[in-house]
């Protein structure tokens, strides 16, 4: 008898043994990147992941024409199948400007501001499986989660995790650089040629995955169908360690490449040239003019302070201003935030792995 009990128990304990070992293999990376969530500052939160972050699947699936197709993977790969909730993802319309320039050590660096009414950053750093290693940045309350959400909690430090799929912006550890700016007008872009489909913040995640240079970021555009977030026109800037720079928009549904080193939320085109720029806003050429200045060379102190100055202060009750700023070097690989115009309060990330050279 005794001994029978015995291998019941030893059958049982086995049991729950390969159950958990199980459980651990399927959620263990999830878990300990929802675990890993701390608060930086006001208005901005981070989170770092280590595995496999779905993107391979994702694409072999063949992507996803809007954010709801997409948050539907997404759910799926957080539960594995186990829990799919309905999530509407919040559309809006955002401001922001960037600038790309060469250090006096001929180094490259890129400077951006996120510009938007509202907004809760959440800073990414993933470590995939396979693919480059990225620091990115979602605005938390595009997730659609629930007014007034925010990544604290296990449970909603778990959903944060659909951060793997969708970014504002970022660099990876080859010294690529992207960040989506709204371009001028609500042209919204649906190509249709049946290549594997994404919105304009799922390709930027795709694009710093697996490319390391600009000109092979555009042939991974030239390889997918791309279609508009939020119904309405993107464009991007795209920098790398080499000093490369372009904006990238759509017109048509056909892609377009214009050198530039700097963009702010009007068309550069030339057959939209300067549709969407508004009365009164400067930013585009205050960058423009700074740049040209210092003969297209700025120091790390030169390049914030740059994008200090066409930053936008918070309007009572309207509108947040620049939710955050973040100072990327493409040479050195690394990443420094400024969360809400706090220029006084630097957050800087660098790479694990990996290196521009």
């Amino acid at each position: 008898m005794k001994k029978t009990v015995k291998i019941i128990l030893w059958s049982l304990l086995t049991l729950t043994l390969l159950f958990v070992v199980g459980a651990w293999v399927k959620f263990g990376s999830l878990v300990k990147g929802a675990m890993s969530v701390e608060k930086l500052d006001d208005g901005l939160y981070y989170m770092e992941y280590k595995g496999d972050d779905g993107f391979d699947e994702l694409i072999a699936r063949g992507g996803g024409e809007s954010a709801g197709e997409l948050v539907g993977y997404v759910l799926d790969f957080l539960s594995k199948g186990y829990y799919r909730p309905q999530v509407s993802p919040a559309p809006a319309q955002y401001g922001c400007s960037a600038l790309t320039a060469r250090t006096p050590d001929n180094g490259v660096l890129m400077g951006r501001n996120f510009d938007f009414s509202s907004a809760t950053g959440m800073v990414l750093h993933t470590v995939p499986e396979r693919g480059y290693e990225t620091i990115t940045t979602f605005n938390v309350e595009f997730f659609g989660f629930g007014e007034d959400w925010l990544p604290e909690g296990f449970v909603n430090q778990y959903m944060a995790l659909s951060g793997l799929f969708f970014a504002l912006d970022g660099l990876n550890e080859k010294g690529l650089a992207v960040a989506d700016l709204m371009a001028g007008d609500n042209a919204q872009t649906n190509q249709e040629s049946g290549k594997p489909a994404l919105t304009t913040t799922s390709a930027l995640c795709y694009l710093l995955k697996n490319a390391a240079t600009v000109d092979e970021a555009l042939d991974l555009l030239r390889g997918i169908d791309m279609h508009s977030d939020i119904g309405a026109a993107h464009h991007y800037a795209i920098s790398d360690a080499t000093g490369r720079r372009v904006v990238v928009e759509y017109v048509d549904n056909q892609m377009v490449v214009v050198e530039s080193a700097a963009v702010a939320n009007h068309y550069l085109c030339e057959s939209k040239l300067n549709v969407g720029l508004k009365e009164g806003d400067h930013r585009y050429e205050y960058l423009c003019g700074r740049l040209e200045d210092s003969k297209g060379v700025m120091d790390k102190l030169q390049l914030t302070t740059t994008m200090a100055t066409v930053s936008q202060p918070e309007q009572e009750g309207k509108f947040l201003g620049t939710a955050w700023t973040l100072v990327m070097d493409l040479t050195h690989p690394s990443v420094t935030y400024y969360s809400r115009r706090h220029f006084d309060k630097p957050l800087h990330f660098e790479f694990e792995r990996g290196s521009a050279k």
